[in-house]
C-alpha cells in the first residue's frame, strides 16, 4: 500500500487524503487551492488569499495547505527512501569511529565533548544523514554521478579564530576555466550538519560556483567547543557571525596569503589542517555571496552589515573592505529591530521578547541594509500546526521594508505550506515535498524545495554572473517567472520583490500574489 502511494501519486494524493481524514470528504477539483500547483497556470487562484476570516473557504484553504507540513515525513515510509537511509546512517557511523580511531585527539583533551553524539549530529544518524541519494558513494545523478562527472569536492578541517576545527568542504564544478563566483553557507543551530544543505551545494555547482560548506562550532563534525572552553551553536550564538567571518578569510586564503588562524592554532592538535583554501586559485574573490539558514540567516544578516555606514568595521583578516556582494537568507532575513527573524512557531511571533532574548548574542554588528538580499519565511515553523487565526498578511516584511527604503534591492518569499525545515533537508523533520519519488537512485519532485533552489541560484547568477557566463542572461526572467513559481507562494503572507533588472525596468511589487502588475520579460 505504502508502495502505491509513492510510486507514481506524488503531493496532491497526500493532501487529499489527510483532508479526506479532516473534512470527511475529498475534493479533487481542479480549481480548489490542493490543486493549484500545476506548472504555469494562465491565471493565478487567489480566492485564499483574499477569503473572508473565519469563512469556510478560509477554513477549506487551511485545510488543504496544512497538510503538505507533513508531506515528507510520510514519503519518506517509501520502502527505496527507508533503505537508503539506513545505509547510509550506518556507513556515517562507521566513517566518525574511524576518524576516532585515526585521530584520537577528536576525542581526548583539550577537545571538550567531542564524541560520536556530540555535538548533534557528529555521527550523521538520523534526521542528520540529510539527502541520503547525495552521498559521493551511492550510484545515481546526485551521489557517484555528480562527484565523478560534474564537480570536484575536497574535505578540509580548519580552525576557527579560538582555536577549535572546522570541519567542511570545497566544491566547484570539473573542467573550469576561469575564476568562479563563490558562496559560503551557514547552517542553522541545533539540528543541522553540512549534509542537510547539500541540495544547495549541488545546484549552485551545477549552475558554475565555487562552494564552502561546512558544520560550525558545536555542531556535526567539527569541534564541540574551544580548548579554553567556548562553545558553539545555540550557547554561543556568535559562531553564526564571527564563524562566518572566519569561514570568508578562509575561502579568500590561498598558498600566497595563507589562513591566519592556522598560523595562530598550529599545533593545538595533531589534526592535519588546511592552511589556505585548496581551490583559492579557481576562486574570484570579487563575487562573494553568503546563504544561511535560521540562526545562519542571521548569521548572513549581521555579516552582510559590516562596513554599512551605522554598523561595525569589517572585522575579517584577509580583505579590507566586506567582500559579501549578496546574500540569501532561508528563514529569515533580519531586520534592525530583529536580526533573527525564523519562523519557529505559527503560534507566537517571532518578535516575542522570549524568542529574541535566545538569538540575540553579544557582540552582533548592527543590521544595516547594504547589499541585495533575498529571504525566505516559512508558514509553520517548526510546529506543523493549522493557523486558527487569521495572520497578518505583511507580518514577514520587516526586512524586506528596511532594504526597500534603503534602495538596497531586496527579494521576499513565503512558500504555502513551508516550514522552518524545508530549507535543511533530513528524513523524519516535518517538512513539505522533497523526494516525491525515488527515480534511479535519486529523489525527484518536491514543493517548497524546487522553488527554494530556483530562487536562490536565480538571485546569485543576478548579482554575481558576468555576460557570457550561464545564467547571467536570464537571471531577471527567472526572478520574474510568476507563472511557474507564484502559485507555491502564501495565501496567509505577501511575498514581495524590490530592484532593477539588467535592463533597467524598475520591479517594485509588495504583494507579488495580489497587487502587482505582470512583469515585463522578453
Amino acid at each position: 500500500m505504502i508502495q502505491e502511494m509513492f510510486s507514481s501519486t506524488g503531493r496532491l494524493t497526500l493532501s487529499a487524503i489527510i483532508l479526506v481524514l479532516f473534512t470527511g470528504c475529498s475534493d479533487n477539483d481542479s480549481s480548489s487551492p490542493a490543486a493549484s500547483a500545476a506548472p504555469n497556470p494562465q491565471v493565478l487562484d487567489t480566492s485564499c488569499d483574499t477569503a473572508a476570516f473565519p469563512s469556510p473557504l478560509w477554513t477549506q484553504c487551511e485545510l488543504e495547505n496544512w497538510p503538505r507540513t507533513i508531506e515528507a515525513e510520510f514519503e519518506q515510509l517509501a520502502p527505496a527512501f527507508v533503505q537508503r537511509s539506513l545505509a547510509q546512517q550506518l556507513s556515517n557511523f562507521a566513517e566518525m569511529t574511524a576518524r576516532f580511531i585515526a585521530d584520537p585527539s577528536w576525542g581526548l583533551p583539550p577537545a571538550l565533548g567531542n564524541t560520536p553524539a556530540t555535538p548533534l549530529c557528529s555521527a550523521g544518524m538520523g534526521p542528520c544523514v540529510g539527502d541520503p541519494f547525495r552521498y559521493s558513494g551511492v550510484e545515481g545523478a546526485d551521489g557517484r554521478v555528480f562527484y565523478e562527472q560534474e564537480a570536484e569536492v575536497i574535505p578540509v578541517v580548519y580552525y576557527d579564530r579560538e582555536c577549535a576545527r572546522i570541519s567542511g568542504r570545497v566544491w566547484r564544478p570539473r573542467n573550469v576555466n576561469g575564476r568562479l563566483p563563490a558562496v559560503v553557507i551557514k547552517n542553522g543551530s541545533v539540528q543541522a550538519g553540512e549534509q542537510l544543505y547539500w541540495w544547495a551545494a549541488q545546484a549552485l555547482v551545477r549552475a558554475g560556483y565555487m562552494v564552502l560548506t561546512n558544520d560550525p562550532r558545536g555542531q556535526g563534525k567539527s569541534d564541540l567547543g574551544t580548548p579554553q572552553g567556548s562553545q558553539g551553536g545555540n550557547i554561543n550564538g556568535a559562531v553564526f557571525f564571527e564563524g562566518l567571518v572566519d569561514d570568508i578569510d578562509f575561502l579568500l586564503s590561498s598558498s600566497e596569503q595563507p589562513y591566519p588562524h592556522e598560523a595562530n592554532c598550529l599545533g593545538t592538535y595533531p589534526t592535519n589542517t588546511a592552511a589556505f583554501n585548496p581551490m583559492a586559485e579557481s576562486l574570484d574573490a570579487e563575487r562573494i555571496g553568503i546563504a544561511g539558514h535560521s540562526y545562519g540567516a542571521g548569521g548572513v544578516t549581521w555579516v552582510q552589515s559590516y562596513g554599512a555606514v551605522g554598523s561595525d568595521p569589517w572585522p575579517g583578516l584577509m580583505s579590507k573592505l566586506n567582500p559579501v556582494k549578496v546574500i540569501v537568507a532561508w528563514d529569515a532575513l533580519g531586520s534592525s529591530g530583529q536580526p533573527t527573524s525564523a519562523t519557529v512557531t505559527n503560534l507566537i511571533p517571532s518578535s516575542f521578547p522570549l524568542l529574541q532574548a535566545v538569538v540575540s548574542p553579544e557582540g552582533a554588528p548592527p543590521v544595516v541594509p547594504r547589499v541585495p538580499a533575498l529571504g525566505f519565511t516559512s508558514e509553520y515553523g517548526f510546529t506543523p500546526i493549522p493557523f486558527i487565526l487569521d495572520p497578518d498578511r505583511s507580518g514577514f516584511l520587516q526586512g524586506f521594508s528596511e532594504w526597500r527604503e534603503a534602495s538596497v534591492p531586496v527579494y521576499q518569499i513565503a512558500i504555502a505550506g513551508s516550514t522552518h525545515l524545508d530549507y535543511s533537508l533530513g528524513p523524519e523533520l516535518p517538512a513539505t515535498s522533497w523526494c516525491a519519488e525515488v527515480i534511479d537512485n535519486r529523489c525527484v519532485g518536491g514543493w517548497a524545495r524546487p522553488a527554494i533552489t530556483h530562487y536562490t541560484v536565480a538571485w546569485f547568477d543576478r548579482w554575481l554572473k558576468r555576460a557570457g557566463e550561464a545564467g547571467f542572461d536570464n537571471a531577471d526572467a527567472r526572478l520574474l517567472d510568476d507563472q511557474q513559481w507564484a502559485p507555491r507562494f502564501s495565501r496567509h503572507y505577501s511575498s514581495a520583490r524590490y530592484f532593477t533588472t539588467r535592463g533597467g525596468e524598475n520591479i517594485d511589487c509588495t504583494d507579488i500574489r495580489l497587487n502587482c502588475e505582470p512583469p515585463q520579460t522578453e
